[in-house]
Formats: structure tokens, sequence, C-alpha cells
């Protein structure tokens, strides 16, 4: 797909993600709002990881697209970036937290290790609570305290999201878990490329991680305000599916070098119907 005038709507259809799924228990108005901002973050998550460009066309989308939030273009072309433009200006959503996205997908230029959780956590605040704080101001959130929850819940779905995809990442030569936790547990960096890492060692890593990853989704519910608590319907379903993934690889032992692990559908349709009407 052309990276530079897609629209939102053809950009959200071709993804097919747990995100855009979760899209479809916003109201309208909302949900409108919240397509083309994940078109946003998809588009510039593509210039990063989409195979066979070049390192000058993903260099120059980057800096095009800070650019347009710091307000210094106005030459928007068709598509996402007029789109994008027009979002954050109606809803004035701040540009730090739009740009540090950016910053996220850059980091993915120059793929580097994490010697510790805090330097893990610095990477995933990027990738993944900043997007989750522009979200809840899309979603309608009035209370403070719901910021911490949605930084909070970015910790939690992405560090998930890096023990579920380790053997994925390991393919591409990539390790995001802690190196320090790696070596706590008799294990380096060598050993998850390979593929085959010592089971006993690798067990008591991934139930470490795991611990990591349910002390962010407690902090999340714990920060979450009773008043808008409706109104993060959508975030919610994203924890309660992410949530039941980490379970599915603590029940499983981890084989996360032979699956991905991923809901059924049936679930999937539980989980949404749950959110949809009844959270």
């Amino acid at each position: 797909m052309d990276l530079v005038n897609a629209t939102s709507t053809e950009i959200v259809h071709r993804s097919g993600s747990n995100l855009a799924f979760a899209l479809a228990v916003l109201p309208k108005s909302k949900r409108d709002d919240m397509r083309v901002f994940y078109a946003f973050c998809r588009v510039v998550d593509d210039l990063a990881d989409e195979p066979g460009l070049s390192d000058e066309v993903r260099e120059k989308g980057l800096l095009r697209w800070r650019t347009l939030i710091r307000g210094e273009a106005s030459d928007f072309r068709p598509g996402i970036e007029t789109e994008m433009v027009e979002l954050q200006r109606r809803r004035d959503l701040d540009a730090s937290e739009l740009e540090a996205i950016v910053d996220g997908v850059e980091t993915d230029l120059t793929p580097r290790d994490f010697e510790t959780r805090e330097d893990l956590m610095q990477y995933c605040y990027l990738v993944a609570s900043a997007v989750g704080l522009v979200s809840i101001r899309l979603f309608g959130a009035e209370e403070p305290a719901s910021r911490e929850y949605a930084e909070q819940l970015g910790y939690a779905l992405q560090w998930t999201n890096i023990m579920r995809d380790v053997g994925e990442d390991a393919e591409e030569d990539r390790v995001f878990l802690p190196l320090e936790d790696l070596v706590r547990f008799g294990l380096s960096k060598e050993d998850i490329l390979g593929g085959q890492p010592d089971r006993a060692c690798f067990e008591r890593l991934m139930k470490h991680e795991s611990q990591v990853a349910r002390e962010f989704y407690a902090r999340a519910v714990a920060a979450l305000p009773e008043g808008d608590r409706k109104s993060m319907r959508s975030a919610e379903l994203m924890r309660r599916i992410y949530f039941r993934i980490l379970e599915e690889m603590e029940s499983d032992g981890y084989r996360v070098f032979e699956k991905r692990y991923r809901l059924t559908k049936p679930r999937m349709i539980a989980e949404f119907l749950r959110a949809k009407f009844l959270a």
C-alpha cells in the first residue's frame, strides 16, 4: 500500500490488529477519530518496519511527520496526512506526545540492546504509553488519574507483546528483553538469538517477565478512575485481550519459539461483547 496517500480507512482495514478490533466498541465519533490516529501510528511504524524501503525513504518519511506534527508544513497530501493534521488541530493533541511516538519508531531504525528494565521501560513509553496518552484524550478522559492508567497500561501491553514475540524477534536478530534479566537467569543474548535456550533457565526468565507485566497491569487497574471507566472501554478491551494472552503463555510454558500466542475467535468475540455492552 502507498504509505503516503492512503486514507485512514484503507490503512486500518489492512492492519487487522487487536487495536483496530478494539476501536469497534467506541461510539462513531470517537471511533472515527481513533481510526485516524491509529492509521498515523501504523504509517510511522511501517516506515521503520516495511520491507524494501531504503534508509533515506524511512528517514525522510519520519522527518516529514515531525514537520507536520510541529505545524511546520502547509502542503498536506490527501489521505492520512490531511486527516491527521485536521485531527491534531481539532482535538488539540499534544505535539510532544505525538512526536514521542515518532521517536519510538525511529529507535527501531538503529536497533540496540536494553541493558536494564528501566532502559526497556523508556522504549515502551515511546512506542506504547505515548500512544495511550493520546488515545485517552480521544476517548474523552476527564480525570487526571487516567494519564497514569494509560502510561502503566502501555508498559503492560508492550511487555506482553515483547514476551510473545521473543521467537519472531530472534529471527530478526533482535532481543528486547533486558540483558540484565538474561544474565540473572543464566542466559545470554546469543542463547535467545539461537532459538534454543536452556528450557529451565528460559522458563524462569519468562516467569520473571510475567511478574513484571502483571505489576504493570495491576497499577493500570488501580489507577483507572471510576469517572472515566466508561470512556476507557476500548482500552480495557485491549487490557483484557493482552492479559489473556499473557495467561496463555504462562499456562503453556512460554513456547514462544514454537508458536505465536493469540486468542481464539470465540474468546475475542466474547471480550468484544463484554466491552461493547457490559463494561
